[in-house]
């Protein structure tokens, strides 16, 4: 099965209305809950990797608070609902769901290509759109992981991520989230094709993946997603050589508290892996 065999008519409808449901739920239930006002309280804290402006009370800080408690269904439902407002919290929830929840392969590709087509024509509305510009290449980039990155950098759509990010960073130079996204592209490319034909064709070079990484923890140090970025930025640029630095910083990851669902998860995710 493919994404485009996955028509919304063709599939169970969940009880937002959304395609491809229901959704898998979130299965921790230590996860932080949110309301409208202390989202708003705690709003700086969760979006540190990226600046967003907060929503004044109202439906969509309804909508973030659902987001950020692991409601992410419902968080999509009540985002499209808001029109051009919503668009924002729709791509990273249904991104991020597509990441860290959705079982069904075929169905995760599909997601994240509706998110890079999304924010790819809100970004042709308005170019200095980071938000749209930064969820257009986090949803390519796990497309291109889902399809290979050979497969993906064939069809162009490395230079479609690569330009994206740097567009956000030239707009906002304190976009964590974007150096960091940005060095694992550096690195996943090196890893694929070489240093030599990586430099050459693409314009990545491990230096300025490092520097990338080294950049975004600066930012926001307490992400634990940047920190297994970092680590398995690590890998793929030098081996096993690396190996004892990265399962610091998987510990680190491992070891924070997490502040949201997506960082429930991120601190899940380290654990698994230090215990493979």
């Amino acid at each position: 099965m493919t994404p485009s065999d996955l028509h919304p008519t063709a599939v169970q409808a969940s009880g937002s209305g959304l395609p491809y449901g229901p959704w898998t739920r979130l299965p921790y239930q230590d996860t932080p809950r949110f309301d409208g006002a202390s989202l708003l309280d705690k709003w700086d804290r969760l979006h540190a990797g990226q600046w967003v402006t907060p929503p004044a009370p109202g439906a969509l800080a309804d909508g973030w608070a659902l987001y950020h408690s692991g409601e992410f269904e419902q968080a999509v439902a009540l985002a499209l609902r808001q029109g051009p407002d919503g668009l924002a919290l729709a791509n990273q929830a249904t991104a991020i769901y597509a990441n860290y929840l959705e079982p069904r392969e075929a169905v995760r590709l599909a997601l994240f290509k509706q998110v890079a087509e999304r924010a790819a024509a809100q970004a042709g509305a308005a170019p200095d759109d980071c938000m749209a510009l930064y969820w257009q290449a986090y949803a390519l980039g796990r497309y291109s992981q889902g399809i290979s990155v050979a497969r993906a950098l064939a069809q162009g759509l490395g230079s479609k991520v690569k330009g994206a990010l740097e567009r956000v960073i030239e707009l906002q130079p304190r976009h964590a989230d974007a150096h960091i996204a940005l060095g694992a592209f550096h690195a996943e490319v090196i890893d694929k094709v070489g240093s030599l034909v990586g430099r050459m064709t693409y314009g990545v070079r491990a230096e300025t993946a490092v520097e990338l990484f080294e950049r975004g923890l600066q930012l926001n140090p307490h992400s634990a997603s940047s920190l297994m970025e970092y680590a398995r930025g690590l890998l793929m640029l030098h081996g096993e050589s690396r190996m004892a630095e990265a399962t610091r910083l998987y510990e680190k990851a491992a070891s924070l508290e997490p502040a949201d669902a997506r960082e429930r998860l991120d601190v899940e995710l380290a654990r698994a892996g230090l215990s493979d």
